[in-house]
Order: structure tokens, then sequence, then C-alpha cells
């Protein structure tokens, strides 16, 4: 009996432990406020992000904004422009610490092809739509963009108040 006690509670644990996991695995951290208000995006990936150590904590923190960013290849590699991301400790920065500088995205050479034909072929832009943990591992979800017109913006709003009107004339 004790034997069955024990194997229960261990299986409980186990399971408390797979969940808190599960949550934790791809927590958002920062997203990209209007993003899908400025841009139809065709399609997304996956990068990897070189960060220093104190940048990575002030991410899990909340403290990374990408309002305003967006992605360059410079010299064939694919950069993070303008994202703010405070120092997590102000006192233990360095003193020549710049929140918004470039960040270099980790893909493979394949992606990088892809996405550089595609921006110089069809006109697309590169934007960061949210940053993310995916197990202990910060990533950023990059979008193909194509920049909406504004009567293209302003169609959306109308169907949205249509879609909100009905709603309340349901309930």
């Amino acid at each position: 009996f004790l034997c069955i006690k024990k194997t229960f509670k261990i299986r409980t644990i186990l399971k408390f432990a797979k969940l808190t996991y599960r949550l934790n695995y791809m927590a958002s951290l920062a997203e990209n406020p209007k993003i899908f208000h400025d841009y139809e995006i065709l399609e997304t990936l996956e990068a990897g992000i070189v960060l220093f150590g104190f940048e990575a904590k002030a991410i899990q923190n909340n403290m990374a904004s990408l309002k305003g960013s967006y992605v360059k290849i410079l010299g064939g590699e694919p950069y993070l422009i303008n994202t703010h991301i405070s120092p997590y400790q102000a006192a233990n920065t360095p003193k020549d610490y710049d929140p918004t500088r470039a960040r270099k995205l980790l893909l493979t050479q394949k992606e990088i092809l892809h996405i550089f034909m595609e921006t110089r072929e069809k006109g697309l832009t590169l934007v960061p739509i949210r940053i993310y943990t995916k197990g202990r591992r910060i990533k950023v979800a990059i979008g193909l963009a194509k920049g909406k017109k504004d009567y293209d913006k302003r169609e959306k709003l109308k169907e949205k108040a249509i879609r909100r009107e009905l709603r309340m004339h349901r309930s």
C-alpha cells in the first residue's frame, strides 16, 4: 500500500512539472503591437537571437519592445534593428550599452537565401512579430510581410465595427 502511495505522489509531481513546463514552453515575452494592422503576413519564420546575458534576463522580465523594429539583411546575415531592450539592472550594465543596437538573428543559410530573394524580387518586408521562449531559448518570430494600403486598413476597421455591432445586437 505504501509503495502505491509513493508512486502516485511521484506521478502527480511529474504531471505537474510537465504541465508547468508546457505552459512556459512558448511564453510570449514581447509582441509587435500594430504589425497585423500595418502589414499582411505572408510567411513566418522562427529565428534565434544573439544576446548578452543581461539582455536575456531583461527580455525574460518583459523589458523588451518591438515597436518600430524591423529585420534587415546586412552582409548576408539578418539583423534585428531598432528593438529596444531596457537594461536588466541599470547599475550593472556596461556604460556603452545601446538598448536599440542591431542584434544578429540565427537562421540557416537556406532560410537566409530564401528571405533575401523574397525581399529583393517581390519587394516584401521582414518584420518581427513576437519574442518568445522555446524551452530555455529565446526565439523571434519574423514574418515576410506586404505593407497594407490605407484603404485596406479602413476596410478592415469597417468590417471590425460591423462585426462588433452585430455581436451587440445578438446579446
